[in-house]
């Protein structure tokens, strides 16, 4: 909203969205607490412990909730979020398994979003 797309836009220019799964959050990996293979127990940099509270988890869920009926998982309905209206051009992912690459590419399937879930989006993460 502060008018890097548009801008982006009028010069022909792509945006890389870093981290759009939220160093993980935005996957169903901490739903049920902070596995021991995790980033947060193996590095902790850029994730902490404190920031999967528990009202960030309700909002995760409620995201997940709105992948689902998408027929999405959460993390494929973030990035494609990130990738609806074709301003962003490319997302790093970060991932650290080869299966979270090939999973993520199908967010690219399905990108279009209804107006009721774009709202419902932003109730729940604004």
């Amino acid at each position: 909203r502060n008018g890097l797309k548009e801008t982006a836009a009028r010069l022909g220019k792509g945006i890389i969205a870093f981290s759009p799964l939220a160093q993980g959050m935005l996957t169903n990996r901490y739903l049920n607490g902070i596995p021991a293979d995790s980033r947060i127990k193996t590095d902790g940099r850029f994730l902490k412990a404190a920031d999967i509270t528990p009202d960030r988890i309700e909002q995760i869920k409620a995201l997940a909730r709105i992948a689902a009926d998408r027929g999405q998982t959460l993390a494929e309905t973030a990035l494609a979020w990130v990738l609806r209206d074709g301003a962003v051009t490319s997302v790093l992912i970060g991932a650290s398994k080869p299966c979270q690459i090939t999973d993520n590419i199908k967010a690219a399937e399905n990108t279009r979003f209804s107006a009721d879930e774009l709202a419902a989006i932003d109730r729940i993460s604004l």
